[in-house]
C-alpha cells in the first residue's frame, strides 16, 4: 500500500508498532479505587502479585501522569461527572478496565429505575477490557492488565488508515 505520494506507509506503521510496544509495556495507572474492587486492586499491586513484572506497577496520582484508569467499583450518579472528567484529563492515548461487576453493569446495587447507580461504566467513558468479578481477584486484574497489553500492541496506525480509507 502507497499514500498518494508514491511513498510507502510501512515506516509508519513499524514505528506505530514500536510505540505501541513500549506503551503496552509501561502502563501507569490511576490511583482510583471507588469500593471493595479497590482492595483488591491494591493486592494485585503488592508484592505477593507485583505488577511491576507486567510494567504496570506505577501507579500515579494525577490523571495528568496516567494512561490506563481502572474503575474499580460502583459508580453512583454523584460520582459520575467526577469519573468523567478525570477520564477527561488523562492524556492520550489512554485506555479504560471496568474492574468488578459494580463498574460493568451496576453490580447487586442497581435496580430497575433505580435513580442513584450507574449500571456500567462503559456508558459515561469507552471501556477497552471488563474484568468480572464482585470483587475479582488480583489474578482476573492481571489478565485484564495482559488483555489490554495485547489489544495495545495489536492495534496499529495502518489498520486504522486502512478503514478510513474504505
Amino acid at each position: 500500500m502507497e499514500a498518494k505520494t508514491g511513498e510507502p506507509l510501512i515506516h509508519l506503521g513499524l514505528l506505530e508498532e514500536a510505540l505501541n510496544l513500549a506503551r503496552a509495556n509501561s502502563l501507569w495507572p490511576l490511583t482510583f479505587g471507588l469500593a471493595c474492587c479497590a482492595i483488591e486492586m491494591m493486592a494485585a499491586g503488592a508484592a505477593r502479585f507485583d505488577l511491576d513484572r507486567f510494567g504496570a506497577g506505577v501507579f500515579r496520582p494525577s490523571p495528568r501522569q496516567s494512561d490506563l484508569m481502572i474503575v474499580a467499583g460502583t459508580i453512583s450518579k454523584k460520582m459520575a461527572p467526577a469519573v468523567v472528567r478525570l477520564y477527561e484529563q488523562m492524556p492520550a492515548p489512554k485506555w479504560v478496565i471496568a474492574m468488578g461487576n459494580c463498574a460493568i453493569s451496576g453490580g447487586p446495587f442497581y435496580y430497575e429505575n433505580q435513580y442513584a447507580i450507574v449500571p456500567g461504566a462503559d456508558l459515561i467513558i469507552p471501556v477497552d477490557v471488563y474484568v468480572p468479578g464482585c470483587p475479582p481477584r488480583p489474578e482476573g486484574l492481571i489478565e485484564g492488565i495482559l488483555k489490554l497489553e495485547e489489544k495495545i500492541t495489536k492495534r496499529g496506525r495502518l489498520r486504522k488508515f486502512r478503514d478510513v480509507a474504505r
